[in-house]
């Protein structure tokens, strides 16, 4: 009983952490209903760096309060963090899926500063078809040039478990994969999703665009180390990274599965957040 009543002292003497949330912040103010992004900073936040994440869900579903425990790691590291929405598939097609994510990071850049973010240091992040529009934001720079955002501001990239960062290997893959066990293609898979056209395919892979002294900030690349097709993908994308000489880490997370790597980011005894401690650390020392 004692030491109930001890711990229960303890946890209501513990200091709480002071932090302001703005939900629904529109980034285009004539927009759809998805052109909104949330942001999470510490109370008096100034001149911090900025975490700008995109959530998974296959780009076809998913939202920007599926962040679980990650605005409150970053905040207590000091960070400002930006969960944003984007329009889906088939709504609209990749390469405005793509250029969404883009706006939304070109309105951070610009207001962040007003909710105590430095708009000159962003990391970017994403889980799943997030960690896909994470690399490929962080290596081609057209997206963010177009709506007169600055590369050079990304101080580094953090995609979740992604398969798509080469989306003809993919593509390959899972449909030999089907038609030697003789199973059906899915009905809308990568394929279609990616626009159907081998030139697209090959433009949407964030290895495409992986080429030394193009400014790419340096990676942590996180991936669920049992999964043949996402391992394979990871190390692909960090050889062409590691050629370029663009910093990389490459973390194969062990039991655990593809949402629960994610979902456990921010926990003090999750292996990959310890990954992405020591990445921070290093990231923010430059």
């Amino acid at each position: 009983m004692k030491s109930i009543l001890a711990l229960l002292l303890l946890l209501l003497s513990a200091p709480t952490f002071a932090q302001v949330i703005q939900r629904d912040v529109r980034y285009l103010d004539d927009g759809h209903a998805r052109h909104v992004l949330d942001i999470y900073a510490p109370e008096n936040a100034k001149n911090l760096p900025v975490v700008f994440w995109m959530h998974g869900g296959g780009w076809q579903q998913g939202d920007k309060s599926s962040v679980q425990t990650k605005p409150k790691w970053f905040l207590e590291r000091g960070f400002v963090f930006v969960s944003t929405n984007y329009r889906l598939l088939p709504e609209v097609d990749m390469g405005t899926l793509i250029r969404d994510c883009a706006k939304s990071f070109g309105w951070v850049q610009k207001h962040i500063a007003e909710h105590g973010g430095d708009p000159k240091r962003v990391l970017v992040g994403g889980h799943s078809a997030g960690a896909q529009l994470a690399a490929i934001l962080c290596t081609d720079d057209r997206y963010l040039k177009e709506v007169g955002a600055d590369f050079s501001s990304l101080i580094g990239c953090v995609p979740v478990d992604g398969d798509t960062y080469n989306v003809p290997a993919i593509i390959e893959v899972a449909e030999t994969r089907a038609r030697v066990h003789g199973f059906p293609l899915p009905s809308f898979g990568h394929r279609l999703k990616f626009g159907n056209d081998p030139a697209l395919h090959k433009d949407f892979s964030a290895v495409t665009h992986v080429a030394k002294g193009r400014g790419i900030p340096p990676f942590l690349i996180l991936h669920v180390s049992h999964h043949p097709d996402n391992t394979a993908q990871a190390r692909h994308f960090g050889d062409k990274l590691k050629a370029a000489e663009v910093p990389v880490t490459l973390f194969g997370a062990r039991d655990t599965e593809h949402v629960k790597l994610n979902s456990d980011l921010g926990l003090a005894s999750d292996p990959a957040t310890k990954a992405l401690d020591a990445f921070v650390a290093s990231i923010l020392k430059k």
